[in-house]
């Protein structure tokens, strides 16, 4: 060991560790209970001390992301230091013992070893899991970064900027709150047969794209449009055909009866009452005969959403009454017009029931009274999440 090796109290230093590291498990374990990190240095002179000094502003930047993993990475040092330690003890206590007793000793080494490597490989796999994540929000915060520089270049406003802005908040609030992508697609397969052999099926406000994808995946051809450049821009690293713009404008575009469905789910509470009213008319105008028009929205005839979930999302406008929408839809010549009550809340959520079995004869009127007014309760306050209305262009 080097001279001058050891603090002013005895303890090991940092020296101990660099060049031919010390072989002293002890003083290991020093530097990993007291999780002492090692000096940021350069033998390059004045650009050495340099990168020394960005070194260092960066440290903290680059640490911060990674203490949970460090953390852990640290405790699996000091349990597999500790199976060490006792081995080397336990070996040292039964040499020259009888031969069963070693072999047994042994047997707990190994099973101590499986589980701190068991342990190592489900760490290495919760690290693989938060890179892929970073990588995927490197590339997206990449990805705005560089569209407001192109804003910036041709001159666009504070206001172009904050719009982009609000499409990257708007996408984090999607995948923070709307569930995730295999959630929504299960979410969206009933509306598959009313879609499946019809022609073009277009998404007006398609998001990150799952209906597409189900499309897709389905053997039917579909496009989307959404005005969000972040929704977009995800949709197209999929493959998927996305066009940015209004939905409105995309309607207005299409040739007349040229479609073979028209999509949207959870946009129409994002819009005023005459806007909703022209988006139907739009989609009977571009439906060819016997096309589906497939409108989902949050159901406001539950008190739990129409109270609380609904007001979740800050962009949403209003709630739309089921008979409100089907009444629109009728009267811009759909027919049949069909409703869908989606997503019950689970059981766990919603008013218990009263259980009757072990109750007395006499009693059991009062439970069927109670378990009629539970119900109707129930009913009101909970109920299905979402609906859809479902409408057909008559054929000719």
């Amino acid at each position: 060991m080097a001279a001058g090796a050891d603090g002013p109290h005895g303890e090991p230093t940092i020296d101990r560790f660099l060049g031919d590291p010390t072989r002293d498990l002890a003083d290991w374990r020093w530097l990993w209970d007291g999780d002492r990190r090692f000096p940021i240095r350069s033998h390059r002179g004045l650009w050495g001390r340099l990168i020394v000094v960005v070194k260092r502003l960066l440290r903290p930047w680059v640490s911060a992301p990674q203490s949970d993993l460090w953390e852990r990475q640290r405790i699996f040092n000091l349990v597999l230091l500790e199976y060490v330690q006792r081995g080397d003890e336990l070996r040292r206590l039964v040499l020259g013992d009888h031969e069963a007793r070693f072999e047994y000793l042994e047997a707990v080494w190994r099973e101590g070893l499986a589980e701190v490597m068991e342990h190592n490989d489900a760490l290495f796999a919760r690290a693989d899991q938060k890179l892929d994540r970073m990588r995927r929000e490197t590339r997206r915060l990449w990805s705005g970064l560089g569209s407001a520089l192109a804003v910036v270049e041709r001159g666009g406003g504070p206001a172009e900027l904050a719009a982009q802005r609000g499409d990257i908040d708007y996408l984090e609030f999607e995948d923070r709150f709307r569930g995730s992508s295999d959630e929504i697609a299960g979410r969206i397969a009933p509306y598959l047969e009313h879609l499946r052999g019809r022609g073009v099926i277009l998404d007006l406000g398609c998001g990150r794209g799952e209906a597409l994808e189900m499309l897709r995946d389905a053997g039917v051809d579909a496009r989307g449009v959404d005005s969000s450049h972040a929704m977009v821009a995800r949709c197209r690293e999929k493959g998927l055909a996305v066009e940015q713009g209004d939905v409105l404008a995309a309607l207005e575009r299409t040739l007349p009866t040229s479609l073979g469905g028209v999509l949207s789910i959870h946009v129409i509470e994002h819009l005023s009452p005459a806007t909703l009213d022209r988006l139907v008319r739009l989609a009977w105008r571009a439906l060819a005969p016997g096309g589906r028009l497939v409108l989902e929205t949050p159901n406001p005839l539950s008190m739990v959403v129409a109270a609380r979930n609904f007001w979740v999302d800050p962009t949403h406008l209003r709630p739309v009454h089921p008979e409100t929408l089907e009444h629109l839809v009728r009267s811009a010549g759909f027919d049949p017009v069909e409703r869908l009550e989606l997503r019950p809340f689970p059981g766990d959520e919603r008013l218990p029931e009263l259980q009757v079995d072990a109750l007395t004869p006499e009693l059991l009127p009062l439970a069927y009274e109670m378990n009629l007014l539970r119900d109707r309760l129930d009913g009101l306050l909970f109920g299905a999440q979402d609906y859809a209305v479902i409408g057909t262009r008559p054929e000719a």
